[in-house]
């Protein structure tokens, strides 16, 4: 049975030991799949001083080393992009059509600010058709995507010195706190960006039984590209893949629904649609965790998939893998929310798992 509370002492150690202000910072960044230049340029500014060696791969995953006592590679992967759009066409009109780069929700795009990063940084808005003009039947149905346009307020003439085929385009949403929550876009997963350069930040002056590789990977909203290359390229021993995982604990869910629960720890990931976690590395975690008093909740997540499957199978000879996750309410929306409590749980189990793996009968049993 999980440990879902904590005892008090250790639930306001997490609600305080939060760096809301470098969490901003990180969610607010643009970098759509393919686009990432931004946020790696602040990824590789944080993590530099931290560990042993530093490098980004020809696809743009940044490869940070930290050196352990023995030659097995530990591989650690949070992914840098969020879900965007990329514009496909301009009209005669100058608004500006796009696809979507990742799953989004499109329910909740309806008359959002987004920025279109062109030779500069445009503020736009996505519009649809007004309902005053809609139909009885149309009025009751979703708008599909390909039907929204964003509008600059500008003529086509003035969109074109700005703006072409192929940029991309990110939403305008900062970060606030709300409560006992952090509310952004892009806390998919951006969250998991901080949660590793928090981990790698409390070891840089710690001992760890194997080389850790903490690879910020690329294109995962797309096909968990970024991961797959690196994985290859590490071909790692061990693996935790590090993302957001759905929260359905608001009205209307039923218990077998919500899949976690805000507030109730580190999720440790059981299976998702693309990876069987290794029942060792469950088990492991599940330890690590009781032995800490870090409270966490198992997850079954039926639809979507993380950089975990790309970790698990990518290398030479495959990997003993498992996923840590944080619940998040709102995803794939305009924006999304997370506990900070949540986020702190998911620092330390991560911290543990790495630094104890020498500790653990690994042996299928």
């Amino acid at each position: 049975m999980a440990l879902l509370c904590a005892p008090l002492s250790i639930k306001l150690n997490y609600f305080q030991m939060i760096n809301v202000a470098l969490l901003k910072k990180i969610c607010e960044i643009p970098g759509a799949p393919g686009f990432e230049q931004r946020i790696r340029s602040l990824v590789l500014e944080e993590i530099t001083p931290l560990v042993d060696h530093v490098e980004v791969d020809p696809m743009g995953n940044v490869i940070a080393v930290k050196k352990g006592k023995e030659p097995k590679r530990v591989m650690v992967a949070a992914h840098m992009d969020e879900i965007s759009f990329i514009i496909s066409h301009i009209d005669d009109d100058g608004f500006l059509r796009f696809l979507p780069l990742g799953g989004f929700d499109p329910k909740t795009l309806t008359s959002q600010r987004v920025i279109v990063h062109g030779r500069r940084d445009l503020i736009g808005v996505m519009g649809s058709k007004p309902i005053h003009l809609m139909k009885p039947d149309e009025r009751t149905k979703q708008v599909p995507i390909h039907e929204y346009f964003i509008d600059l307020g500008m003529k086509k003439a003035e969109v074109e010195q700005w703006v072409a085929v192929g940029d991309p385009v990110t939403r305008e949403r900062e970060l606030i706190e709300m409560g006992d929550c952090v509310n952004s876009k892009s806390l998919d997963n951006r969250v998991s960006v901080f949660i590793l350069l928090e981990v790698l930040r409390s070891l840089k002056d710690k001992e760890v039984p194997y080389d850790i590789y903490g690879v910020f990977t690329v294109q995962e909203e797309v096909g968990l590209r970024g991961a797959q290359k690196s994985a290859h390229l590490i071909d790692p021993h061990f693996g935790f893949g590090l993302d957001v995982t759905i929260a359905f604990d608001v009205p209307g869910a039923q218990p077998h629904e919500m899949v976690t629960q805000l507030g109730k720890g580190a999720a440790i990931k059981i299976m998702d649609s693309s990876t069987i976690c290794d029942y060792r590395m469950v088990n492991y975690l599940k330890e690590q965790a009781n032995a800490q008093q870090i409270p966490w909740q198992p997850e079954i997540l039926t639809g979507g998939g993380t950089d975990t499957a790309g970790i698990q199978r990518s290398g030479k000879s495959g990997s003993i893998a498992g996923a840590i996750s944080i619940p998040l309410r709102h995803i794939h929306q305009v924006i999304e929310m997370a506990h900070k409590e949540d986020i702190r749980a998911c620092i330390d189990l991560l911290k543990a798992g790495v630094q104890y793996l020498d500790r653990y009968d690994w042996s299928f049993k």
